[in-house]
């Protein structure tokens, strides 16, 4: 299927390994020119480097830097400072009681989770307005559904939900489209990050076991696959989905018991 997007330009925000990696790479599958930013500088170019490998016809930029800081949103739009396309992302904050939490700690997660799409989106929205085009999808995450216990991460990732619900329909009718996925529990290397690692280590299992433990809860059996969540990405990007906007699209293989 030809999504219509091949020319188009993206900013992918940390797009070096997991789930903004599956997003950039389903993009430049696409033929779309893509400018991907991460923090760390071998991961990014190794990302970087298998993208141009399997898309020669492809632009492919790096700018190593932290999005949720200005420095690093600054340094990826002066590389890409007119994008079509825009996927925001980063890392979700640490779990814990929200009582063991300062000030600090929730202005860091709201600078991360929400503050940081929302500043990428106004310094690209009026342009894609102008040129009648722009697709804007923000990573987020099951729990603006079903919180789970990362409460940081469901307050600031629910706020940037709201505020997403009424830009939204402000902006579809030049054609600009903002929408959410919502991922449960994936195969990335945050999934097999130290605190699954110290647990394989002391059950005396492999993480790969303990990984398969996690989604024999899921009703999918299984775990979902970054790619998954990419050629998801890219459809809502594509030039015949603009007419779908201000919508969270949960990818969890079936957790989540609702209805709505």
């Amino acid at each position: 299927m030809d999504l219509g997007i091949k020319g188009r330009r993206a900013i992918v925000c940390a797009s070096s390994k997991g789930l903004g990696r599956a997003c950039a790479i389903s993009l430049a599958n696409e033929g779309v020119h893509v400018t991907l930013t991460a923090r760390g500088a071998e991961a990014l170019s190794q990302t970087a480097n298998e993208i141009r490998k399997a898309n020669p016809g492809v632009s492919v930029m790096e700018v190593v830097g932290d999005i949720t800081t200005p420095a690093g949103r600054d340094a990826v739009l002066k590389a890409c400072p007119e994008p079509d396309i825009l996927i925001n992302n980063a890392n979700g904050p640490p779990a814990g009681d929200f009582r063991n939490w300062t000030r600090a700690d929730w202005v860091n997660a709201l600078d991360a989770n929400m503050l940081t799409p929302i500043e990428m989106i106004k310094a690209t929205v009026d342009g894609m307005m102008t040129r009648k085009f722009g697709r804007i999808i923000n990573i987020t995450s099951s729990s603006v559904k079903a919180p789970t216990s990362r409460d940081l991460s469901n307050g600031a990732r629910t706020g940037l939900t709201g505020f997403i619900a009424g830009i939204a329909r402000r902006t579809v009718i030049n054609n600009v489209t903002i929408n959410s996925l919502l991922p449960g529990i994936f195969n990335t290397d945050r999934l097999r990050g130290s605190d699954v690692l110290m647990e394989a280590e002391k059950r005396g299992i492999s993480v790969d076991e303990l990984v398969a433990e996690h989604g024999k809860s899921i009703p999918a059996g299984r775990v979902g696959d970054p790619e998954e969540l990419g050629i998801l990405c890219a459809f809502l990007c594509g030039a015949n989905a603009g007419f779908i906007t201000g919508q969270n699209i949960l990818l969890d293989g079936g957790a989540f018991p609702g209805t709505l």
